[in-house]
């Protein structure tokens, strides 16, 4: 990885935040560094970092551009669904993935979005695999992609995990979510109409809860809430010289960082699922204070675009909406809510 991809990122983060051009250049950086590379093993020409390494090589992604690490975090979901696939899949797409092409999930409707509404893809199985009808709400650079892991719901509420070419019949991309950030993730629904599906492409299932039992978003978006931090604490840090004042607080939110890296490289070696929980949280927090003490001190010159100030508050408030399931948004909440007694005015 080279050093200077994080600088390199963030000369095109503000166009890659604002602007709906699928961000391209910086895509073309983080595979002249290897960043493609990174998660997919040997034998297909990869790199094959460990865990922890793959989680450093991103925060820095993370702190250079959100956007642009965003759109490698799906690529990576669906890398990490085919290591697990059958070999003819891994066959099929690794090469193309290592060689530049871009596969993205469809995953949301099986964790978080639309729950409370019941499933909004099925799967109904047929003589020659299944066939999908419904929605998903969520895929990152649908339009762009070659292959999107999806996960859909059967009639005795099994799921089940397939490897979808964008161009088969009966999908539709809608036009990309106008997003508060993050836009030139070109993140879009995806409508599915009698998709036929054969059974060479399931990836996993028909099983119960194909995903897993570990949710929050898993560690991955921890980490990249992490990497924003960071970029936010370096720029109170850029401050601090003329501030004095910021030195503490930059202190502070530098040791909160450590820590949460700590936990996140350890976690990433033994994953608990109420760990997971309590990293995002503490993530997702560190995220929202580091981006708002960011804008606070810059004031006026940092609310203005493009500065960096601006962006990253922006970008922080992704991180509530982002793979947050109940037990994460409490906790983000039992926060928010703590000192509101100070508020009370009246007499007793």
């Amino acid at each position: 990885m080279k050093l200077d991809l994080a600088t390199t990122l963030a000369l095109r983060a503000d166009a890659s935040d604002r602007s709906l051009a699928w961000p391209v250049e910086s895509m073309n950086a983080v595979q002249a560094a290897g960043g493609l590379a990174w998660s997919i093993p040997k034998e297909w020409g990869g790199m094959e970092w460990s865990p922890v390494e793959r989680l450093a090589g991103h925060e820095h992604l993370a702190s250079g551009c959100l956007t642009t690490a965003f759109i490698l975090s799906q690529r990576e979901a669906c890398v990490r669904q085919l290591l697990k696939a059958p070999r003819s899949l891994q066959e099929r797409f690794l090469p193309d993935l290592l060689a530049g092409a871009y596969g993205t999930v469809g995953l949301s409707q099986l964790t978080t979005s639309r729950q409370h509404l019941g499933p909004s893809l099925l799967a109904t199985a047929t003589d020659r695999g299944y066939q999908l009808d419904g929605s998903i709400p969520w895929v990152t650079g649908a339009d762009q992609s070659q292959v999107i892991i999806v996960g859909a719901t059967l009639g005795d509420g099994q799921q089940v995990l397939v490897a979808l070419p964008p161009d088969r019949a009966g999908v539709t991309i809608d036009a990309p979510l106008s997003l508060s950030s993050l836009v030139g993730s070109r993140t879009a629904e995806v409508r599915l109409n009698a998709v036929e599906v054969e059974r060479e492409l399931v990836v996993a299932g028909p099983t119960e809860q194909v995903m897993g039992q570990v949710g929050g978003g898993g560690l991955e978006t921890t980490n990249l809430a992490l990497g924003l931090s960071v970029a936010a604490i370096d720029l109170l840090q850029a401050s601090a010289c003329h501030r004095p004042e910021l030195v503490p607080i930059v202190e502070t939110f530098r040791g909160a960082a450590d820590s949460i890296r700590q936990q996140l490289h350890e976690l990433v070696m033994a994953s608990e699922a109420d760990a997971v929980m309590a990293v995002r949280v503490a993530g997702t927090k560190l995220a929202l204070k580091t981006t708002q003490t960011a804008l606070l001190f810059l004031k006026g010159a940092g609310f203005v675009e493009p500065h960096a100030a601006q962006r990253l508050a922006r970008q922080a408030l992704f991180f509530l909406v982002w793979s947050c399931p109940r037990p994460v948004a409490s906790g983000v909440l039992d926060d928010l809510l703590s000192g509101l007694s100070d508020f009370r005015v009246g007499r007793e």
